[in-house]
């Protein structure tokens, strides 16, 4: 975090959650004003409390459903972190209207809360799930990029700059199949996979976190920021914990979960084919045209034939060595091998490559 948030007063929905908490601790770090915790779940602000100690938190208990709790919290606001979501796929699946009211709905009262208050930016964090989706999770989060980017088409001279920011797997992030695997492993149990050859972005929290703040620091109305990312197959990311934990389990195949795709992508052939090479970052331009199509009828873009969705299948693989490497910039991979009475040199964090 640097001088951006300097005497700043941040609202993070979401907040006790994986990302919420690791912003909120880097966000503490600094000379800031304020950091608001917007959740609906008390035991967890309660022990996020205890545990950063800090008379800069201050937590809002409402949800993002609800518009009233939403703009009480974002008064006086500088920046949003708008981090508040149903996440997974299965429960969408069966719940698919509640994913609409929390994903769609809620991220629309953020932005009109953000509006009405006068609130400098906000990014709101979506998944590469939402590209090609096939799943309500993804779907609603597809959906929110489209309530974020409509924000500036409706309002040209707004205050607040409105961007999104799309990721991959977060590892070690609440609910995701790191800890899983983790567990299995200590448990002396087979690791359970459901497809080995699925492909999937590795990122860790840290690059996320990253991601988010090169969105405060670049954003343009509307705009959408990805960061490159290398992938491996889950096979090869089983294997690396396996190894890691100097273990004997074996992967068992259980078969692919409801509505799970084979690969994941953070960025189609279309977006791309508007982006801008930022080095570690695409930033992919909003397309800003009115609802006047018949000016741009005879007017196609030619270039898009020219490129390749950026998939988990077709990017960089990472070895076996490559996501041991990278689990052990991982703390809670550390703290977990450390428990177990297993000594790692703790290596330096991966380098993403420009894919």
């Amino acid at each position: 975090m640097n001088e951006t948030y300097d005497g700043a007063k941040v609202l993070i929905t979401g907040g006790t959650g994986s990302f919420g908490h690791t912003v909120a601790r880097q966000l503490l770090a600094r000379d800031i004003a304020e950091v608001r915790i917007l959740s609906r779940d008390e035991a967890k602000q309660d022990f996020m409390r205890r545990e950063l100690s800090d008379s800069r938190l201050r937590f809002y208990v409402g949800d993002v459903r609800d518009f009233e709790s939403v703009n009480r919290a974002s008064r006086d606001v500088d920046f949003v972190f708008h981090a508040a979501a149903l996440k997974q796929v299965p429960s969408c699946e069966f719940f698919p209207m509640e994913a609409v009211r929390t994903n769609v709905l809620g991220s629309e009262n953020v932005v009109r809360a953000a509006e009405q208050n006068e609130v400098k930016s906000v990014v709101c964090l979506s998944t590469d799930k939402a590209v090609y989706p096939v799943n309500a999770m993804g779907m609603s989060k597809a959906m929110m990029e489209k309530v974020a980017q409509s924000h500036g088409l409706n309002n040209p001279n707004a205050v607040t700059t409105v961007s999104c920011v799309r990721y991959g797997n977060v590892m070690y992030s609440r609910g995701s199949v790191i800890p899983l695997f983790i567990s299995q492993l200590k448990a002396g149990k087979n690791l359970t996979v459901t497809n080995p050859e699925m492909t999937r972005f590795m990122m860790s929290l840290a690059h996320s976190v990253e991601l988010v703040e090169f969105a405060f620091q670049n954003a343009r109305q509307g705009e959408l920021f990805v960061r490159k990312a290398r992938a491996c197959t889950i096979r090869v990311l089983a294997q690396a914990l396996i190894n890691l934990f100097q273990t004997k389990a074996e992967v068992e195949v259980i078969g692919t979960r409801h509505a799970e795709k084979l690969s994941e992508a953070l960025a189609t052939r279309e977006e791309l084919s508007r982006a801008q090479d930022m080095g570690d970052y695409f930033r992919v331009i909003p397309d800003n045209r009115d609802l006047n199509y018949s000016l741009y009828f005879e007017e196609g873009n030619v270039t898009q034939g020219s490129y390749t969705d950026y998939d988990s299948h077709t990017v960089e693989r990472m070895s076996v060595q490559d996501v041991e490497e990278l689990l052990l910039t991982l703390p809670e991979v550390c703290a977990e091998l450390s428990h177990a009475g297993i000594g790692y040199p703790r290596s330096s964090p991966t380098k993403i490559g420009r894919n």
